[in-house]
């Protein structure tokens, strides 16, 4: 009975001392809770709301540069068509001088031929001079000729009259003359309005060509500048991009680092919180296996007193007075035991 009862005083010690480490840790983990409830969670919440914000920002900015992709490529296929644009006007700008350096030759067979016909009226006026110097010359040889006929026609027998004679040669030489002038003057009007229609035709082309020419230079110029303004746009676009690019993965890697905190101290507590749970398992076990065996120890004292109960009264009394006060005693110390 002693060695039980040492036991029992063992056992007991160990019930209060695993009883007083049980409040002990609940007390550290409702304070321990009661200092992750405020500072906790609305920490979380506030990520939680930031990285909301965030994953709406990147989806806008994914959003943008999707627009701005669009809006590059729509700026190079215009480029590109503007640049055909500009190809095919410099063909036809290349064709257009060629045909001018062609009719510029055309303008300068036209003016030596101009000129060789210029040459060739004044040699006809000069064979018209020589012709009314002759014809003079040739008049008065005849005067002569016939000045002398006449005296000497006088002097025989007048029969004819020379003056209608002359006359008559006269008006038939002028005829001849006149035609032959007419003819030169017709001639000569037509080939000079030949020239000045085909001189008139080509400067009209020289002039239609040479605006076509500076209709296509100012068309060039503008496609040039038009060219020039898309291409700063596209560069200065690939500059928005790239730094939006570069912001966005700034803050999406601090908020990437605020996860990865975040989520390594869940982990922690998670950790703390288990460990703890499994210190308040293990001394809820040990509890109940004390408890067990605390009953059992009961079940045999109080199945030793009730053996030794008849016995003592009938051979010891003062020791059967004894018996009975000690069972009280350890039943008031098991229900003490169960009390908390």
């Amino acid at each position: 009975m002693q060695f039980l009862n040492d036991r029992l005083a063992n056992y007991l010690e160990k019930v209060r001392g695993l009883e007083e480490l049980n409040a002990e840790l609940e007390r550290r983990i409702r304070e321990q809770r009661e200092e992750d409830v405020p500072l906790v969670c609305p920490d979380y919440q506030c990520y939680f709301d930031t990285i909301e914000d965030l994953q709406q920002k990147i989806l806008c900015t994914k959003a943008e540069n999707s627009r701005l992709a669009v809006q590059l490529d729509n700026c190079k296929l215009a480029a590109d068509d503007f640049r055909s644009k500009y190809e095919s006007e410099l063909s036809l700008r290349q064709l257009v001088e060629n045909d001018i350096s062609g009719l510029r030759g055309i303008l300068g067979e036209l003016t030596l031929c101009k000129s060789d016909l210029e040459a060739h009226e004044e040699s006809l006026k000069e064979d018209l001079l020589c012709l009314k110097n002759n014809h003079e010359k040739e008049v008065s040889v005849l005067h002569g000729q016939l000045g002398d006929r006449l005296n000497v026609e006088l002097e025989t027998a007048p029969t004819t009259d020379l003056s209608r004679v002359l006359d008559e040669m006269r008006c038939q030489y002028e005829t001849v003359l006149a035609n032959n002038h007419r003819d030169v003057e017709e001639w000569f009007a037509v080939q000079t309005e030949e020239l000045n229609q085909q001189q008139l035709s080509s400067a009209e082309q020289l002039q239609g060509c040479q605006m076509e020419i500076l209709e296509l230079k100012r068309t060039a110029t503008a496609l040039e500048i038009e060219l020039q303004a898309q291409q700063s746009l596209t560069e200065s676009l690939e500059c928005t991009v790239a730094e939006t690019e570069a912001q966005y993965s700034t803050e999406l890697a601090q908020v990437q680092g605020l996860i990865d905190n975040v989520e390594h101290q869940l982990a922690e507590i998670r950790c703390d919180l288990e460990r703890q749970n499994q210190e308040y398992q293990v001394l809820l076990d040990t509890k109940a296996r004390l408890e067990g065996e605390i009953n059992t120890y009961r079940g045999l004292l109080e199945r030793e007193d009730s053996r030794q109960v008849p016995r003592n009264y009938s051979q010891n009394p003062p020791e059967s007075q004894r018996g009975p006060r000690r069972t009280i005693l350890f039943s008031q110390a098991l229900v003490k035991i169960k009390s908390p």
